[in-house]
């Protein structure tokens, strides 16, 4: 007789789903209620400067992450007999990379930041980009699907993060303390993650470097870098220019819209990860099957994320009036708007985890450069026209035209912008059957 039950590697795949979506529930909420006590003690502007900082650093960790992330974990899932040589070559070449971003953050925020107030706050945070080379650790434990123990370390790092900036604005500390905060966090992440890779893997002295290996997951990973770095801009690049082109009280007010709609993305994102390896599994096997879990898996994640924006939308005045108070109440309008951005982000997502699984993404930096230009030359004259409400208009129309025009544009993902129009016309018939990702 043929077993209708769900396999055990699938039970591991739902296992992981529901720990990843339990931690990050746990980590989201602890960071939202902790980031309305911090945006009401800072106000506005201060809250804004915070929000320019963390950006700034934001847009060159890419070149610091050099694309590695993806490239390991599907090394790993292809070949886990290697993984020692696997995550001693990606640690190693990260921290190089690490070190030159941290002169070039340097050399930059001296060069172009007139305030010595703000340059030092980018200066300090910059450190997190050394850190954040542990990453690797985390990488390995979602090559074998084993989230449990990445959750734990993330809301320990949460729960202690929490504490330490509740403390600060008990202390009625200035916003210094805060930018180290976040400095805090980030050596958190470190220790948990190397600490559990370390107790339930094995030992990192085993790590070593291959030449061999770095220079062809450098040729891998220089695609993702260049995508990577397209994609960090268009999703930073507002906040910078809305800083420059008005002032950081309107950087307060819009970072708290992006605050609930970065919220949102963590769906498609853990979805993503997590069954990455499966549909890695599933194309070595049969590229027949493969063909209909990755269409499955994008008809899902789109419609999770339909519901999610159009719920986020229709109750966006409540939701900041009752958590950041009427101080921000202006980012309700935005937050109504820029809700819908997760839909692309998941058509964004699915297909980019494809073309990384199908070893096409070399060309995927052409269609987040397309994004990039889209999203510059818009906010020029969307920010300028219609201020905040015109930057999250833009990061709509960016999210689209990189993550789904784009491949319509480029012949090679023709296929993929074909599976993404079928999951907008009839993926949420994949709602109703959602166990048909399961067979």
């Amino acid at each position: 007789m043929k077993s209708t039950g769900i396999s055990e590697k699938k039970k591991k795949a739902l296992t992981n789903i529901a720990w990843a979506i339990s931690g990050k529930i746990v980590s989201l909420t602890s960071v939202l209620v902790v980031g309305i006590i911090v945006a009401r003690y800072l106000g506005k502007e201060q809250y804004g400067i915070m929000n320019y900082v963390v950006s700034y650093v934001a847009i060159f960790q890419v070149f610091a992450d050099f694309g590695l992330d993806f490239i390991q974990i599907r090394e790993e899932s292809k070949a886990p007999a290697l993984r020692d040589k696997i995550i001693g070559t990606t640690f190693t070449l990260k921290l190089f990379f690490a070190a030159i971003t941290l002169v070039a953050i340097f050399v930059t925020a001296a060069l172009f930041e007139s305030d010595m107030r703000i340059r030092f706050y980018i200066m300090m945070y910059a450190f997190s980009v050394v850190l954040n080379t542990t990453w690797v650790s985390r990488n390995h434990f979602t090559s074998i699907v084993w989230n449990e123990y990445v959750v734990k370390t993330e809301i320990s790092r949460t729960l202690i993060g929490v504490a330490i900036k509740v403390a600060f604005v008990l202390l009625h500390l200035p916003l210094v303390w805060f930018i180290v905060s976040l400095l805090i966090d980030s050596l958190l992440l470190a220790v948990g993650y190397t600490t559990s890779y370390i107790r339930k893997i094995d030992s990192v002295r085993k790590w070593h470097f291959d030449r061999g290996l770095a220079r062809f997951m450098l040729r891998q990973s220089f695609p993702l870098l260049l995508s990577g770095a397209a994609i960090i801009v268009y999703n930073r690049i507002d906040q910078m220019m809305i800083a420059n082109m008005i002032d950081q009280s309107h950087l307060g007010v819009y970072s708290v819209a992006v605050r609930f709609a970065e919220l949102l993305v963590f769906v498609p994102t853990i979805i993503s990860q997590t069954i990455s390896p499966m549909l890695v599994e599933a194309r070595e096997h049969s590229v027949e099957n493969y063909e209909r879990l990755s269409s499955v898996f994008m008809n899902v994640t789109l419609w999770v994320c339909v519901i999610l924006a159009l719920a986020t939308s229709f109750f966006s005045y409540f939701i900041v009036r009752f958590t950041f108070g009427l101080m921000y109440i202006e980012a309700a309008s935005v937050l109504s708007i820029l809700a819908f951005k997760v839909i692309g982000d998941a058509l964004s997502q699915t297909s980019g985890q494809m073309m990384i699984i199908e070893g096409i993404q070399k060309y995927a930096s052409i269609r987040n450069v397309i994004g990039c230009v889209t999203c510059v030359l818009l906010n020029l004259v969307f920010i300028r026209q219609y201020g905040i409400h015109g930057a999250a208009y833009v990061a709509i129309i960016t999210i689209f035209v990189s993550g789904t025009l784009a491949n319509f544009i480029i012949p090679s993902y023709r296929h993929i912008f074909t599976k993404q129009m079928k999951a907008i016309g009839i993926g949420w018939t994949d709602i109703i059957h959602i166990k048909s990702l399961l067979r």
